[in-house]
């Protein structure tokens, strides 16, 4: 069987504009596709082009949800060389600190949540997931 390649991840908010600006202002993503009102969907590249959100807003479906749900539930993940500069950077943009977590193989994760409230891990592995 062949394996399929991911594509993107879709997020429902209500601005996602104004999310998606921050996105690549503070995270270094890029817009590689948007598109106009009503839905303004805006598919977002990491700084890697590994993987991909879209950030939109379908009036058929709730938005903002994410604020309610516990970070292990669903958060978006990054890597960062410096956890801790990162989240000051961060946290000085409008995200909130949730937690810093330094594992025993040497790992540093910090979790924040985004302005609008959405989960966003920055990891510093010992060893590189991929």
């Amino acid at each position: 069987m062949a394996g399929l390649a991911f594509e993107h991840l879709a997020i429902n908010v209500a601005d996602p504009v104004a999310v998606a600006a921050w996105y690549v202002e503070h995270l270094g993503m890029e817009v590689v596709r948007r598109g106009d009102a009503p839905v303004h969907m805006h598919f977002l590249a990491d700084a890697a082009r590994r993987a991909m959100i879209e950030i939109y807003c379908n009036a058929s479906a709730s938005t903002d949800l994410y604020k309610d749900l516990h970070p292990a539930q669903l958060h978006l993940a990054f890597t960062s060389a410096d956890p801790d500069a990162d989240t000051a950077r961060l946290v000085a943009a409008g995200a909130v600190l949730v937690e810093h977590l330094h594992n025993p193989d040497g790992s540093h994760l910090t979790m924040l949540r985004d302005p609008w409230g959405l989960a966003i891990q920055l990891a510093k592995r010992a060893v590189p997931m991929i």
